[in-house]
């Protein structure tokens, strides 16, 4: 089972470049050839989860999730290297490789070094944290509203609400509470706790444990500033200082009692 190296901590959503050892080599026919490593910095889309902690990002996933983490693979001491264009966790944690015609991938056992297209990876982070920060802003405002979806972008980031019907007005509101808390520069903490101490010190909606298979007991969360705690299997901020300002870009109406908001994190 391949280690997500950022899973531990906040401070570990910022390892730009490890090294790995290849435990497994492959080709898709959709995607081309691809490694399995012992262990990895890179976010990895998919509807498969390789440990429990990850059952969240699966469910969410059917109404988004974040994307993948690109950047480059370089093996035979730094003399071979192909860019890492996807990462999945379907059937194990696969590095698809952009390889020429005929270049093969590096074989199993071998030493590599990953490197994380950093730009992208760190947007990635600061839209996902702005998520959370935009589902705890409505959920305090608006009776427990929850997020039932989300999609992550390196440039803007949704949620799907639910119960909800927001008017400009509540739009505004949402914004400036969610520029109120970033302005508190509170810390992101990320931690494992059992699922039934979460419980009983978090409403089940709230923290999303109505998603998580009664089996899964031990958890991946990701806390801010004391006012948002909820299983997370995602990269991460340290700081909601980090975000800058957040602006409310659209609402869309997704059925009955579901709204989708859109925003975009702004550099201060």
């Amino acid at each position: 089972m391949t280690e997500f190296l950022f899973m531990k901590s906040a401070e570990a959503n910022y390892v730009r470049e490890f090294d790995a050892v290849v435990m497994e080599t492959g080709a898709d026919p959709s995607n081309g050839q691809y490694v399995i490593l012992d262990k990895t910095a890179f976010y990895a889309e998919g509807p498969r989860a390789p440990c429990e902690a990850l059952w969240i990002q699966r469910r969410m996933a059917q109404n988004g999730g974040q994307l993948t983490d690109t950047g480059v693979l370089s093996w035979e001491n730094g003399a071979r290297q192909a860019r890492v264009k996807l990462v999945t966790k379907k059937s194990g944690v696969k590095h698809f490789l952009a390889l020429a015609q005929g270049e093969e991938a590096p074989q199993k056992g071998a030493a590599v070094r990953g490197i994380l297209d950093w730009e992208n990876r760190y947007a990635l982070m600061r839209y996902h944290t702005g998520q959370h920060l935009l589902s705890a802003a409505v959920y305090d405002l608006y009776n427990g509203a929850h997020t039932v979806g989300n999609q992550i972008y390196a440039n803007k980031s949704r949620a799907d609400f639910y119960p909800a019907k927001f008017t400009d007005e509540d739009l505004k509101r949402i914004e400036d509470e969610c520029n109120r808390r970033i302005a508190l520069k509170p810390d992101v903490k990320i931690y494992e706790e059992s699922r039934s101490s979460l419980e009983a010190r978090m409403p089940q909606q709230r923290a999303n444990l109505d998603l998580l298979p009664k089996s899964v007991t031990m958890l991946r969360i990701v806390e801010i500033g004391g006012f948002d705690i909820v299983p997370c299997a995602g990269t991460h901020v340290r700081s909601l200082s980090e975000l800058g300002r957040l602006k409310i870009t659209g609402r869309e109406t997704k059925g009955a009692d579901k709204e989708r908001v859109t925003f975009v994190l702004e550099k201060e």
